[in-house]
C-alpha cells in the first residue's frame, strides 16, 4: 500500500501519523485537541513541516493557550464578547478560557479524542476521532458529538472534515473553525498571501465585528506581507464557489481550499513573524451574539465542514 498510519505516544494521548511511503510525505495527528501537530513534505534535503506546532503532547497541553496553535474552535469561534449571549431567552456565561475579559476559541481546544477508525490504501491514509461533549460547561450546557476525520492523499493534499451532531433535546447554536499556523522557511515578511474575493469584517478595539463589511481588494491577486500586521476577517464574496486562499515563498506554495461551509476567513500574524494564522471559520467572531453566519442545528441534526490543505514545492 502507497499510505499507512501508525499510532505512537501513550493509550491516554496518543498521537497519530498518516503517511504517504512512496514519497515520505507525512502528518501528525494529535488526539489531544484532534489537533494538526506537522505537516511535514518532501523537498530536496528531507521534509520540511509547514506547520508551526507544539514539541510534543506535554508542550500541547501545557501551552495550547498561548496562541492556540491548530486549535479546533468549538463551539463558538475567536471572541465572544465578555463571555456572555443569550438564547432562547436565557443569559449563558462560559466559564473557558478568557482573554482581555472576553471568552476565546470555543471550549473544545483542549478535549481529547477517541480513535474511530484508521486506514491506509494505495489512494490515501485516514483517521477519524470522536469526542463527546455532555454540556458540562454551563455556558453552553447542550451535548454534542463531535467528529474529526483527516485524510492524506496524493500530491502533499490534506483535507479535514468535522462533523456536529446535536444530542440536546432542544435547538442549539453552533460556530465551528480551525487555528492552524502555518511555516513556508524564513520569516512571514518574505512571502505572499492571496485569496479569493472577500470584504474585509470590520472590527472594533476588542477585535469584535461592527457588522460593517468593506471591499479590500489587497489581496485579490496577492500581496506581499512585509511589514503587514494582521488580525483581521474576511467573508467570502461567493460563498458557493471553490474558493481559496495561497500562501507561497520562493520554495513553497499552501493551497487552502474550504468548503462553503468555511464562509470566513481569519488572519493572524503573530509578533514573531516565523508564521501565520490562517483559520477557516464557519461564522464571525462573536456570532452567538452578532448572528453573522451563526447555525442553528435541531435535535439529532448534523453540519459538517470541510476544508484542504495541499502543498506543491516549487
Amino acid at each position: 500500500m502507497s499510505f499507512e498510519t501508525s499510532i505512537a505516544g501513550s493509550p491516554e494521548l496518543p498521537v497519530i501519523t498518516l503517511r504517504d511511503s512512496t514519497t515520505g510525505c507525512e502528518t501528525e495527528i494529535f488526539a489531544f485537541g484532534g489537533l494538526l501537530n506537522a505537516f511535514r513534505v518532501p523537498v530536496k534535503n528531507g521534509l520540511q513541516n509547514v506547520v508551526d506546532g507544539f514539541l510534543d503532547v506535554a508542550d500541547a497541553q501545557k501551552n495550547i493557550t498561548n496562541g492556540f496553535k491548530s486549535a479546533k474552535l468549538s463551539p463558538f469561534v475567536c471572541r465572544m464578547n465578555k463571555g456572555t449571549y443569550h438564547f432562547n431567552g436565557a443569559l449563558y456565561e462560559v466559564e473557558k478560557h478568557f482573554m482581555n475579559g472576553h471568552a476565546i476559541h470555543g471550549i473544545l481546544y483542549d478535549a481529547v479524542y477517541r480513535i474511530v477508525a484508521h486506514a491506509g490504501d494505495d489512494t490515501g491514509a485516514s483517521l477519524s476521532l470522536v469526542y463527546q461533549y455532555k454540556g458540562n460547561d454551563r455556558g453552553y450546557p447542550f451535548p454534542f458529538e463531535i467528529c474529526i476525520t483527516w485524510k492524506l492523499e496524493k500530491g502533499n493534499r490534506l483535507s479535514v472534515s468535522t462533523t456536529i451532531t446535536n444530542q440536546h433535546t432542544a435547538t442549539i447554536p453552533v460556530a465551528d473553525g480551525w487555528h492552524p499556523y502555518f511555516k513556508l522557511g524564513g520569516l512571514v515578511d518574505e512571502w505572499t498571501l492571496q485569496f479569493s474575493e472577500s470584504l474585509l469584517l470590520e472590527y472594533d478595539e476588542a477585535l469584535l465585528p461592527t457588522g460593517n463589511k468593506i471591499p479590500d481588494p489587497r489581496f485579490l491577486n496577492g500581496s506581499s506581507l512585509r511589514d503587514l500586521f494582521l488580525d483581521n476577517g474576511f467573508e467570502w464574496c461567493f460563498p458557493a464557489k471553490q474558493n481559496q486562499c495561497v500562501l507561497h515563498s520562493e520554495r513553497l506554495r499552501l493551497v487552502i481550499e474550504p468548503g462553503a461551509d468555511y464562509p470566513v476567513l481569519q488572519v493572524y500574524t503573530p509578533r514573531h513573524r516565523k508564521s501565520i494564522a490562517i483559520e477557516n471559520l464557519s461564522g464571525a467572531p462573536d456570532n452567538f451574539n452578532n448572528g453573522i453566519h451563526l447555525i442553528l442545528l435541531a435535535p439529532g441534526d448534523v453540519q459538517t465542514f470541510t476544508t484542504a490543505y495541499t502543498v506543491t514545492v516549487l
